[in-house]
C-alpha cells in the first residue's frame, strides 16, 4: 500500500473514534475496543521505533 493512502486511512480510522462517544458503547463492546485500540497502538509503536532506529544508524 502506498504510504500516502495509508496515512489517510490511519488519520480516518482515529477519526471515527473522535468522534465516537465511549459512554454509549456497551460494556463489553468497549473491553473489546480497549484490547484492540492497545493492539494496535503497540504495532504503530513498533514501527515508530523501526524507523527511528534507522535515523540513528549509520550509512
Amino acid at each position: 500500500m502506498e504510504w500516502g493512502r495509508a496515512m489517510r486511512e490511519l488519520s480516518t480510522a482515529i477519526d471515527y473514534l473522535a468522534i465516537e462517544d465511549p459512554s454509549e458503547i456497551p460494556r463489553l463492546q468497549l473491553t473489546e475496543q480497549l484490547i484492540e485500540l492497545h493492539w494496535q497502538m503497540a504495532r504503530l509503536q513498533a514501527q515508530i521505533a523501526r524507523r527511528t532506529s534507522v535515523r540513528g544508524a549509520s550509512h
